[in-house]
C-alpha cells in the first residue's frame, strides 16, 4: 500500500503554505470539491463528519478545483466565503488546484497513485472524489463523487478505532 509523502506542501485557503506533517497521525477524508456542482451539497455532509470525529482525529480536507465543466470559477476568497456561508464549513479548505494533468498538486499524483480509480485508472473523474487516508499515511481507498460523506462514516470510525 502506498504513503503519503508527509512533506508534501499545500495552501490554505488563506494563502498560508503548510505540510502533510500537521495532519501526521490522523485519519484524513481529503477531497476535491466545487461551488457549482449537483454534488456541491456534499459539503453538509462532509461538514457533519468533521464535526462528529474531529476530537477523535479526523481531518476533512478540501481542495477546490476548476478542471469539471468549470465548477468552480470563484477565487479562493470567494470560494472560503461560498463554503462558510451556504454551508457552514469549518473543515480546512485549500487554495484551488489542478487534480488532472500537467498542472496536478503532487498530493493528487500520489493519491491517484495510492487509490486507482475503477478499473485501475488514474484520473480523477469527477468533484468531490474523495481519499480516505489512515493515521499511518496509508492511502487506503478512493470513493466515486456520488458517494455521499454518510456513507464512508463507519469506515472513517473503524480507521478511529471505534468500529
Amino acid at each position: 500500500m502506498a504513503t503519503l509523502d508527509y512533506s508534501t506542501k499545500v495552501t490554505s485557503i488563506s494563502g498560508e503554505e503548510r505540510d502533510l506533517s500537521e495532519y501526521a497521525g490522523k485519519v484524513m477524508l481529503i477531497v476535491n470539491t466545487a461551488s457549482k456542482c449537483g454534488f456541491t451539497p456534499q459539503y453538509d455532509g462532509l461538514e457533519a463528519l468533521w464535526k462528529k470525529y474531529e476530537g477523535d482525529g479526523l481531518v476533512v480536507l478540501g481542495f477546490p478545483c476548476n478542471q469539471f465543466l468549470h465548477q468552480e470559477p470563484g477565487s479562493d476568497a470567494e470560494i472560503a466565503e461560498f463554503c462558510r456561508l451556504n454551508h457552514g464549513v469549518t473543515f480546512p479548505m485549500h487554495a484551488k488546484i489542478d487534480v488532472n494533468g500537467k498542472g496536478t498538486h503532487p498530493l493528487f499524483e500520489q493519491l491517484k497513485a495510492g487509490a486507482p480509480g475503477a478499473l485501475g485508472s488514474k484520473g480523477v473523474k469527477w468533484n468531490f472524489t474523495k481519499f480516505l487516508v489512515g493515521r499511518d499515511g496509508t492511502i487506503l481507498k478512493r470513493y466515486a463523487p456520488k458517494t455521499a460523506p454518510a456513507e464512508i462514516d463507519g469506515e472513517i470510525a473503524a480507521q478511529l478505532g471505534q468500529g
